[in-house]
């Protein structure tokens, strides 16, 4: 029996295993998913905690098309509410399942979940890490320019889940990330940390500044986020109040990135907040190219942590 291999955040990979899935990813994406349908007769569980459309939809649509079997369980579908472990509640789903996808507001649910012993728990959103963003980020990144390691990222905004995961993701594999927050919303300390460790070791870069048109300046992407995530609803006012209008991705800022440069956003996006319509729509966005990569990422995920070889 292989060891079981979790994926609760990026780190949890190694740059190799990060290179070769999303290579398998471009591949398949190009050519077309194997006929040997290689997760046939698997059983997939999505557990959210949290609503979705692009990470349930393509999660889904992964698994179908390497043959396999998934169905959706909301929390309350659960026992949960009832006073049952999150421990019991993976351990038990370990023997019924080959792999969990949990969507969550609490990461450490997710590590709950992952002590089952038995079947690979992947995190598909927590309040820490978004990994499964990373993944069709980074392979957006390598399908949209030719020399990927000489390129220069810039993320905008909230020093939230997904912007720590795309650090940790570009620094895993030597690319070079400026993050442009304000002060009192970066990333968590010990996170830039660990990226930056890893950049060190890769050959890449991790800056962090409080000034988006520094970090924006000649770049080849520009990323952003919504200003108030899932859950912060009581910070609203005072978030848009330190992030607008400075930290607003719109033409101007754009102006200052290479005229090559794309755009990029994990979605769903706040029009008029964290991005224009002129730009979220322009001809340098890549969203909706950027959303089809999630179904690809997580198919090659799957794929390596159930087992699969070649492809």
């Amino acid at each position: 029996m292989h060891k079981v291999r979790h994926y609760l955040e990026v780190m949890d990979l190694s740059s190799s295993e990060m290179k070769s899935l999303v290579k398998l990813a471009l591949r398949w994406k190009k050519s077309g998913y194997p006929r040997s349908r290689p997760l046939a007769g698997k059983q997939v569980a999505l557990i959210f905690q949290k609503p979705s459309t692009r990470t349930r939809v393509s999660f889904q649509s992964a698994v179908s098309k390497l043959g396999g079997d998934s169905f959706y369980l909301g929390w309350g579908d659960l026992q949960l509410g009832r006073g049952e472990t999150v421990e019991d509640t993976g351990k038990v789903m370990g023997r019924y399942v080959d792999a969990l996808v949990a969507r969550v507001f609490s990461h450490q649910d997710l590590v709950a979940l992952s002590g089952n012993g038995r079947a690979p728990v992947i995190n598909a959103l927590s309040d820490r890490h978004h990994p499964c963003q990373a993944l069709a980020d980074v392979m957006t990144i390598f399908e949209f320019s030719k020399t990927p390691y000489k390129s220069k990222i810039a993320f905008v905004g909230d020093g939230n889940n997904v912007c720590t995961s795309l650090m940790q993701a570009s620094a895993l594999l030597g690319l070079n990330i400026w993050v442009a927050t304000p002060p009192q919303y970066r990333p968590a300390p010990q996170e830039v940390e660990k990226a930056a460790h890893a950049a060190g070791k890769a050959g890449g870069e991790v800056v962090l500044t409080d000034d988006p048109r520094e970090a924006v300046d000649d770049a080849d992407f520009v990323y952003t986020d919504v200003f108030v995530s899932m859950g912060q609803d009581e910070e609203r006012a005072r978030k848009l109040e330190a992030f607008m209008p400075k930290y607003q991705v719109n033409k101007e800022l754009m102006a200052l990135a290479k005229p090559s440069a794309k755009f990029m956003h994990c979605m769903p996006m706040r029009l008029n907040e964290e991005v224009t319509p002129e730009v979220a729509y322009g001809p340098q966005s890549v969203i909706y190219d950027q959303a089809e990569n999630r179904m690809h990422t997580e198919a090659s995920l799957l794929y390596f942590l159930l087992g699969g070889r070649g492809g």
